[in-house]
């Protein structure tokens, strides 16, 4: 089947919006294949600090994000043969991705490694930009989206539970000044795709979401 004929659901929106959760399990319901593209972005930020490379290099960032040994296998994330998924979702990662995710050239190096999870049966791809520029011809384009009170209070559950000290102010300003970049930068800013299904989920559980986009998906 060639790749343009394979169906796409992209899930883009802010952080903590829940755009992951929901997107890994509309995947798991339909049985497609799942991106986790903001991992990309954590792996590559990653990467920098533990090279010691500076996140306003944005040639050297680049050259690291081209050669990215990036892997997903059954709900975990490798860098390597390393198993990174908690390491990854520290703050200090996050921020650093939101900064390199500005940088043209980094975009450009993840451009096709992304395009190259499109595979058969299908792909649900969870981002900021995956309607916008990466699948602009998804099948089905959903922009979630909920209150930045609603987003700093799932991430304060978040890493709570994962043991994580937290602080409810800080997380809060970290999450508007991360909208902020987002929403603003000149590459890809963070807006819905032209025909998108917008879906508040701040007062909202994500089987309720799922159920919603699975719905919208449905009557394609």
């Amino acid at each position: 089947m060639p790749s343009s004929h394979i169906p796409v659901i992209t899930i883009d929106g802010p952080t903590a919006s829940g755009k992951g959760t929901v997107a890994a399990k509309v995947a798991e319901r339909l049985g497609f294949h799942l991106l986790d593209s903001g991992a990309l972005y954590r792996l590559t930020a990653l990467s920098s600090m533990r090279a010691g490379v500076s996140l306003i290099d944005e040639h050297a960032v680049a050259q690291l994000a081209e050669a990215l040994p990036a892997r997903f296998a059954n709900g975990d994330i490798f860098l390597g043969e390393e198993e990174v998924g908690a390491v990854i979702r520290a703050e200090e990662v996050g921020n650093n991705a939101s900064k390199i995710a500005a940088l043209p050239a980094v975009r450009q190096a993840l451009y096709a490694l992304q395009l190259a999870f499109r595979k058969a049966p299908g792909l649900v791809a969870d981002g900021r930009d995956m309607g916008t520029v990466i699948f602009p011809n998804a099948k089905l384009k959903v922009f979630l989206t909920a209150s930045v009170e609603a987003r700093a209070e799932r991430r304060y559950k978040q890493l709570i539970d994962k043991g994580i000290s937290a602080n409810m102010e800080g997380l809060l300003a970290d999450l508007q000044a991360r909208d902020e970049r987002d929403t603003h930068r000149t590459v890809a800013p963070l807006v819905p795709a032209e025909g998108a299904y917008i879906l508040d989920t701040s007062d909202m559980t994500v089987d309720v979401a799922v159920e919603q986009v699975l719905h919208w998906y449905s009557l394609l």
